[in-house]
C-alpha cells in the first residue's frame, strides 16, 4: 500500500449536475480510471499518508479540468489563468459569473450520450511522503464559477470550481465454503510486551514504558515485526474488536488480546503472501484475506480466506477467476458493505455473500466501453468506472450500486480529463478529483441520491495522508479526514509548527471553523466519537504524540487531550515508514503499514496505548 510520494493536482472545475439514475450526465469529471497503478503526480512537498510513507505533494496549475474556454476551463473571479499559480483576484473569461461559457447543456461538453459537466479536479492521490507535510493538495485553490454553476443553481446546487496554480505539487472458479481449520483461542504465558510478531517473545525485550513521566500513557503492550524479505513487505490492515487486535504482516495475521497483548490465536501463515485485506470488518467482526497463489512476478492476487477476528477460526475460502483480456487479478481491491464483499479487478469486478462466498453478480463492462476500475466499500458500495479509452468521449463515471443485486442506484459522469482518485467519506460521499493535463484537484460532494452537492471552495493547502496505488487505483486509501453528514474536516498542510484542522460545511463548500493543535505538531483527523472529533497529533523529538478530542458544535473548539503518548517512543511513531492508527475503548493502537526487512533493525509491528 505503500506509494511513491506525490501531491494532486490541485484546481477545478464546475460541479457536477444531476442525472437520472444508472445513465446520468457527467459532472465535469476526472478521466477514466487507469486500474489500479496509477502514474503518480510530480512529487513535490511530502505528504505523509496513514499507512503510507509521506511524500511530496504536486501542486496543480491553475486550470480549469479542460484548459479550453467555459466556465471550469478558464479563471473565474478569484482564479488565475491557467498555469498562473494561485493568481488571486484574476478576472475570468465572459460568462455568467465572469467566465467562459460551456457549450452545452449545463456548460459542459456534449458526451457519451450525456451532457458534460463542470469538471471535478480529483482527490489526493499523491502518496505521502516518508517524512514532512503531508499535503495531498498543493498549491493555492482558486475559486471558478461559470455558466455551469449557473445552471446548478438553477436547481438549488452550490458549485465552487477549484484551480490552483502549482509550482511543486477472468470460466470462473466460485468460492467454496471449505472447512473451518483455523487456529483456536488459546491462553499464552509468553511475555506480553516483547516478541517478535508471534507474541513468543524475545532475549532482549524492552522497556518502553521506562522514563514514563506523569501524565503520560503507558504502552500497555508492544510486539516485534515478524521476518520479511530483504527488500520489505507489505503489512496491510489493522482490525480492533472488543477483544482482539488483529494485524497483517507479509505472509501472517496475528491477533492479540486488546488489553495486555497476550496472543488470542495461534498465528495464521499463508502459503503466498497476502496482497489484499477488507479495510472494513462485518458486522460480526470477521474479515476477508487475498493471498497470492506463486511465488514469482508473475502471480495472481486470486486467493480468498475469511477469518473471524475474536476465534482465528477459517470460514470459506475461494479463487478469483481472471476477467476477460486485460482484465487482471494481478492486484485486487477488496471491500465489505453489509454482507456483501467487493472484489475489484482492473477493469470489472465480482461481489460474493461475505458469509457463504457465494457469488452476487458481476460488475463488467457498460455502457460506452465503460470499464469499473475502482470500489469503496463501508456504509455505501461506489464504482468509479472508465469511459471511452483513447476517444474523444473519455471520462470516468461514479455509480452507487446495490450491494445485494448490483444494479446502479444513479450514475454521475465526470468531464474529461477528470480522474476520481479518492474517496474521503462514501457516506457522506466526498470525491477527490484530479486533473494531471491541468494539474487541478477538486473536492466533490454528493446527496444520497448522487446529485452534486457542493465543492469545497476556498483557497487552502490540504495534507491528509493518502497512500500511492501503482497498479490501481485505491479509492479508500487515504487517512486523516473525516466527515460527518453535515461536515468534512481536512488537515491543512503545516508549513510551520502546527497544522490546522478545517470544518467544511457540506452544504456549501466553505469553512465553518477551523483549529490549531495545542502542540507545535501537525494534526490528523480520525474518526467522529459522540458529537466529537477524534484527532492524532504527531509525535516531536521530544515529546509523544496525542489523542485530542475537538468540540464540532457550539463555539469553541479547543481540544481536549485524550491521551499523551510517552516521549521514550516518540521515535517509534515517527519512524514507521508508513502507518494504521485507530482509537478503541480509550486505548490507541499504531503499527507500521510495510516492513522494511532488515535484519539488524529492532522494527516494531505494533503498539497498544492506554491509562
Amino acid at each position: 500500500m505503500t506509494q511513491p510520494p506525490n501531491q494532486p493536482p490541485q484546481g477545478g472545475f464546475g460541479a457536477p449536475q444531476d442525472q437520472p439514475p444508472q445513465q446520468q450526465g457527467g459532472f465535469g469529471a476526472p478521466p477514466p480510471p487507469q486500474g489500479q497503478p496509477q502514474t503518480p503526480p510530480t512529487p513535490q512537498a511530502p505528504q505523509p499518508g496513514y499507512g503510507y510513507p509521506e511524500q511530496p505533494p504536486q501542486q496543480p496549475q491553475p486550470s480549469g479540468p479542460y484548459a479550453q474556454p467555459g466556465p471550469y476551463a478558464q479563471p473565474g473571479p478569484y482564479g488565475a489563468p491557467p498555469g498562473t499559480p494561485g493568481t488571486p483576484g484574476t478576472p475570468g473569461a465572459p460568462g455568467p459569473y465572469g467566465q467562459p461559457q460551456h457549450p452545452g447543456p449545463y456548460g459542459g461538453q456534449p458526451g457519451y450520450g450525456y451532457p458534460q459537466q463542470p469538471q471535478f479536479p480529483g482527490p489526493p492521490g499523491t502518496p505521502p511522503p516518508a517524512s514532512g507535510s503531508r499535503n495531498p493538495f498543493k498549491g493555492k485553490p482558486a475559486l471558478v464559477i461559470g455558466a455551469a454553476v449557473a445552471a446548478l443553481l438553477v436547481i438549488g446546487g452550490t458549485v465552487f470550481a477549484v484551480t490552483s496554480g502549482g509550482d511543486d505539487g477472468k470460466g470462473e472458479k466460485k468460492p467454496v465454503a471449505g472447512p473451518s481449520d483455523g487456529p483456536k483461542a488459546t491462553g499464552s504465558e509468553d511475555p506480553v510486551n516483547p516478541g517478535d510478531g508471534s507474541g513468543d517473545g524475545g532475549s532482549d525485550p524492552q522497556n518502553l514504558n521506562e522514563g514514563r513521566q506523569a501524565g503520560e500513557a503507558k504502552v500497555l503492550w508492544y510486539k516485534d515485526a515478524p521476518d520479511a524479505p530483504g527488500d520489505g513487505a507489505d503489512a496491510p490492515g489493522m482490525w480492533i474488536t472488543d477483544k482482539t487486535a488483529v494485524k497483517a504482516a507479509y505472509k501472517q495475521l496475528f491477533a492479540y488480546n486488546v488489553g495486555d497483548g497476550n496472543p488470542t490465536w495461534d498465528p495464521i501463515t499463508f502459503e503466498q503472501k497476502i496482497c489484499a485485506v477488507t479495510p472494513q470488518k462485518t458486522a460480526d467482526d470477521k474479515i476477508v484475506v487475498a493471498y497470492e497463489n506463486g511465488s514469482t512476478d508473475r502471480a495472481d492476487c486470486n486467493q480468498l480466506q475469511e477469518i473471524d477476528l475474536n476465534t482465528g477460526e477459517k470460514g470459506w475460502t475461494g479463487e478469483v477467476a481472471d476477467g476477460d483480456l486485460f482484465d487482471s487479478t494481478s492486484q485486487l481491491g477488496l471491500s465489505v458493505t453489509g454482507n456483501t464483499l467487493m472484489v475489484g479487478r482492473s477493469q470489472s469486478g465480482t461481489a460474493y455473500d461475505v458469509r457463504t462466498g457465494k457469488k452476487l453478480f458481476d460488475k463488467k463492462r457498460y455502457g460506452e466501453s465503460c470499464f469499473p476500475s475502482a470500489f469503496a466499500g463501508g456504509a455505501r458500495l461506489v464504482v468509479v468506472s472508465s469511459c471511452g479509452a483513447g476517444g474523444t468521449n473519455e471520462h470516468d463515471e461514479i455509480q452507487e450500486l446495490d450491494p445485494t443485486t448490483g444494479k446502479a442506484k444513479w450514475t454521475q459522469r465526470f468531464d474529461k480529463g477528470w480522474r476520481a482518485a479518492r474517496t474521503y467519506s462514501v457516506d457522506p460521499l466526498v470525491v477527490y478529483l484530479t486533473n494531471d493535463d491541468k494539474d487541478a484537484w477538486n473536492i466533490s460532494t454528493f446527496t444520497a441520491t448522487g446529485k452534486f452537492r457542493s465543492q469545497v471552495g476556498f483557497d487552502e493547502d490540504f495534507a491528509p495522508e493518502c497512500g500511492w496505488a501503482l497498479l490501481s487505483r485505491d479509492l479508500q486509501g487515504c487517512e486523516g479526514v473525516a466527515a460527518d453528514a453535515g461536515t468534512l474536516y481536512l488537515p491543512t498542510e503545516a508549513t510551520t509548527g502546527a497544522n490546522e484542522i478545517v470544518a467544511i460545511n457540506l452544504a456549501d463548500g466553505k469553512e465553518k471553523w477551523r483549529v490549531k493543535s495545542l502542540a507545535d505538531e501537525s494534526m490528523l483527523p480520525m474518526r467522529i466519537e459522540g458529537g466529537k472529533l477524534v484527532a492524532y497529533v504527531e509525535p516531536s523529538y521530544d515529546a509523544g504524540g496525542q489523542i485530542v478530542s475537538i468540540p464540532t458544535a457550539g463555539g469553541s473548539h479547543t481540544p481536549t487531550k485524550l491521551l499523551q503518548m510517552p516521549k521514550g517512543t516518540a521515535e517509534i511513531e515517527s519512524g514507521f515508514f508508513s502507518k494504521a492508527i485507530d482509537w478503541a475503548d480509550g486505548r490507541f493502537y499504531i503499527s507500521t503499514a510495510r516492513l522494511n526487512g532488515k535484519d539488524d533493525a529492532k522494527e516494531k509491528l505494533m503498539l497498544a496505548y492506554g491509562k
